[in-house]
């Protein structure tokens, strides 16, 4: 299935206190171990949202459709310069997503459906892929003032634009996601004992 890769770098981190991008895993910054993992999935384009970084000059950076409004613009954004039917999306703070599980995600889509993952009450909206056929709910959305993931999530499902891929028990882990200094130590430490 053909695809356009975005990562979602632009967010405040205001929890985190820094950037969570330049966060070091294994000795290598967040967002360049996220681009590893899209570039594995041989993208037709790989899509940075976030500000204009000296780190970034190789990537396709792009704005959010609206400023402030979150992730969802971000993925508008994309959704409007995909050069491929489908969009996968990745967050820079979902760190052990794997590139396998993004194929198993491929292998579901169809023609103008994707896939997101989910767990019982809430999906997985940053690690999911959108087909192109999704802009025009997105960028309402965005006009009507509606920024939450879960929501467009919901629409994107009762329109039938994607299709729900339960999250496996073992498949948990991989949606560890780093919002505070706590989770990014657990994280590392986690990480630390793995590699003993």
């Amino acid at each position: 299935m053909r695809c356009s890769a975005l990562l979602l770098a632009g967010g405040k981190s205001s929890r985190m206190g820094r950037d969570k991008a330049f966060l070091e895993l294994e000795g290598e910054p967040l967002w360049q171990r996220q681009v590893t993992t899209l570039r594995a999935l041989s993208p037709e384009q790989l899509m940075i949202a976030g500000p204009r970084r000296e780190e970034w000059t190789e990537l396709e950076v792009i704005a959010d459709e609206i400023a402030e409004a979150g992730p969802l613009a971000g993925v508008a954004a994309a959704l409007r310069r995909c050069s491929a039917p489908h969009l996968l999306v990745l967050a820079v703070d979902l760190p052990i997503v794997t590139a396998d599980f993004f194929r198993a995600l491929l292998e579901l889509c169809r023609k103008e459906q994707g896939a997101v993952p989910t767990a019982p009450g809430r999906a997985q909206p940053l690690a999911a892929i959108y087909p192109i056929a999704a802009l025009p709910l997105a960028t309402d959305a965005l006009r009507r003032g509606e920024f939450a993931m879960q929501k467009f999530v919901r629409d994107a499902l009762a329109q039938g634009l994607v299709r729900e891929r339960e999250i496996l028990p073992e498949e948990t882990e991989l949606f560890a996601n780093l919002n505070t200094p706590a989770d990014y130590e657990r994280l590392r430490q986690r990480e630390i004992c793995r590699h003993r």
